[in-house]
């Protein structure tokens, strides 16, 4: 499991300093329902805004 996750979206009120992650787990989702190939078809589940 990754210990050090890393996020750019400081909206996110689970965004730390230095763009860590403070979430107890994280949810991916997929844009659509074709299986995704590349991070930019998927979206973080896990957001909540600030």
């Amino acid at each position: 499991m990754a210990k050090d996750v890393r996020c750019e979206v400081n909206s996110c009120r689970f965004w730390a300093e230095e763009n860590h992650c403070k979430a107890e787990s994280i949810f991916v989702t997929m844009h659509s329902r074709k299986e995704p190939s590349k991070s930019e078809e998927t979206d973080c589940g896990t957001f909540e805004v600030k």
